[in-house]
């Protein structure tokens, strides 16, 4: 097991675009593919498609927030006023070394100041034990499609009170 790390976590700026596309980018293409078959992965990731204006748009429309180790981004996530994940990922470098943990223990801070009353998510499967360690319960299973091809996913969801943290 890898050493685990205490990254620093703070907002996303438009300096991180490109590290954060490519950590999308890896996470799905390296991390998801032992859950996803090869068109599945295409069709999420999108490799080489995406420009990084528009990343970097809807990176700030999200609010989104990084986590940076050894000097580098190593991960990224967001949360809305009420609560919703839309993204979580970390480098395949640094999996496994508590950086999911810390960007949603920030995710948890953030959601409690807007006064959420829960954490959701839509996690894949490779994401959904990651998520079920950190207390979030699975709601449902669902199926998404992305360029006309069909991905499952879990909506998770875990309670945001004072006393609620991230295991």
């Amino acid at each position: 097991m890898a050493e685990p790390v205490s990254p620093l976590i703070r907002d996303y700026t438009e300096a991180d675009a490109a590290a954060a596309l490519t950590i999308f980018t890896d996470a799905i293409m390296e991390t998801a593919a032992a859950d996803y078959s090869a068109e599945q992965l295409r069709a999420w990731a999108r490799p080489g498609e995406r420009d990084l204006t528009s990343w970097h748009g809807a990176m700030s429309e999200r609010n989104s927030f990084v986590a940076v180790a050894a000097g580098s981004v190593v991960g990224f996530s967001d949360v809305t006023g009420d609560g919703f994940i839309d993204m979580l990922f970390v480098a395949p470098a640094w999996g496994g070394r508590g950086v999911a943990r810390a960007l949603l223990a920030e995710a948890l801070v953030r959601a409690r100041v807007a006064g959420a009353h829960e954490l959701t998510a839509d996690a894949s499967i490779t994401a959904r034990p990651v998520f079920e360690r950190l207390g979030f319960e699975m709601y449902r299973r669902q199926e998404i499609v992305r360029e006309g091809v069909a991905l499952a996913n879990f909506h998770m969801r875990k309670a945001v009170r004072a006393d609620s943290g991230i295991a």
